[in-house]
């Protein structure tokens, strides 16, 4: 099997653009974050809200008009900041394949899908926060765990392929899709097929999914992996994507992310009742507290992500372990890797500070490393 090592210069390059993009990231929390003060500091959501109560005395469309207003000016705001970190630093560093043209209509697309969601999720929960004002919030933690397992299910046949064009692998792959299904076949997982996506559209990066939950299931892989990679190293990228399935991280996952939710819930509850104190908004459901709303769960958010990124890596490794006995293939599984380190652009070491805060994966390096050592043990067996 050719060996692929790690490409100094990739990872040079790698290194800048981690750093560059943890940086901008940490600045568009803070504009957000800000902004959500400065809203609360100069009580403009109060202003707001008695102008909307001339206009409509329907609480749901005085929520769908603050809303529109309070994010469509954040939306105004952190664009140029949005369009350097998902069109111009990714040219910057030759990842990205995308045109301008092409950028403005996901930007497009992805209103058209992520406001009619995220307004009928608000209304809900306003609706909730009037109907039930000391309960809400575990209503809410309910209904979120609904919709998370309907759009797991839904998400591959009518959200994805709004964004990419998904076709069953052809004649060409025929081979690999038969190994693919055949693992999946020893991973206890049915799927519906295998599909190819055009990733290459927008990036040069690879990757590969197992989507879908119940008869929605199905193996999907980026173009970019098909070209690049070799037939071994896609099946252990997609022995590991089964690892979830056959550790149960889909369920287990569900589980935790409710009970953290839950937790952040119960915090604005809490911080809405202490909101009507200090700013006199005119109760929980008031729309003029919406920007309260959003620091309470964005602190929370920030504490608990070290907390969610350790609870991920220990998941990922578990399933790196999966794909390592399924396919005993560690020499794949590593080449695989590697490859992904140069294409991606992915920094194989981190520092430990920033794996432990901002990575939801163990870092490549130690993925590497444990894959080439099971290959090791393989052949050299354990003493008894």
């Amino acid at each position: 099997m050719e060996t692929i090592q790690l490409d100094p210069e990739r990872q040079k390059k790698a290194r800048q653009y981690a750093r560059i993009s943890r940086r901008l990231s940490l600045i568009s929390m803070a504009l957000s974050g800000a902004y959500a003060l400065a809203w609360l500091i100069f009580r403009w959501g109060s202003s707001l809200q008695a102008s909307l109560q001339t206009l409509s005395a329907s609480p749901a469309i005085q929520v769908a008009l603050f809303a529109a207003v309070f994010g469509g000016i954040l939306s105004l705001i952190s664009l140029p900041l949005d369009f350097y970190t998902g069109f111009s630093l990714p040219h910057r560093f030759g990842l990205s394949t995308q045109t301008f043209r092409g950028w403005i209509v996901d930007q497009l697309k992805g209103l058209l899908v992520g406001v009619p969601l995220g307004l009928g999720l608000l209304e809900l929960v306003y609706a909730l926060l009037r109907w039930q004002p000391d309960s809400w919030w575990i209503w809410v933690a309910a209904a979120l765990i609904i919709i998370n397992v309907l759009l797991a299910n839904l998400a591959p046949v009518l959200l994805m392929p709004i964004f990419n064009k998904f076709v069953p692998l052809g004649e060409e792959y025929a081979e690999l899709s038969k190994r693919l299904l055949r693992l999946a076949e020893r991973a206890g997982a049915k799927v519906r097929g295998v599909y190819q996506f055009d990733m290459s559209r927008r990036t040069k990066a690879a990757n590969a999914a197992l989507t879908g939950l119940g008869n929605t299931r199905r193996i999907i892989l980026g173009d970019t992996l098909l070209s690049e990679f070799s037939t071994d190293e896609i099946e252990t990228v997609m022995a590991h994507e089964l690892g979830h399935h056959a550790n149960n991280d889909i369920l287990l996952g569900i589980v935790v992310e409710s009970a953290v939710t839950l937790v952040g819930l119960l915090l604005a509850f809490w911080g809405l009742r202490w909101g009507v104190a200090v700013f006199g908004f005119q109760g929980p459901a008031d729309p003029a507290a919406m920007p309260l709303l959003v620091v309470v769960m964005g602190i929370y958010g920030l504490i608990t992500m070290p907390l969610g990124n350790g609870f991920s890596r220990w998941r990922e490794k578990r399933a790196d372990q999966y794909a390592l006995r399924l396919t005993g293939n560690g020499d794949a599984f590593a080449s695989a890797l590697t490859r992904l380190a140069n294409q991606n652009l992915s920094q194989v070491d981190p520092e430990p500070w920033e794996e432990w805060l901002f990575y939801s994966h163990p870092s490549l390096g130690k993925r590497i490393a444990m894959a080439k050592s099971s290959t090791h043990n393989n052949h050299h067996g354990s003493p008894e």
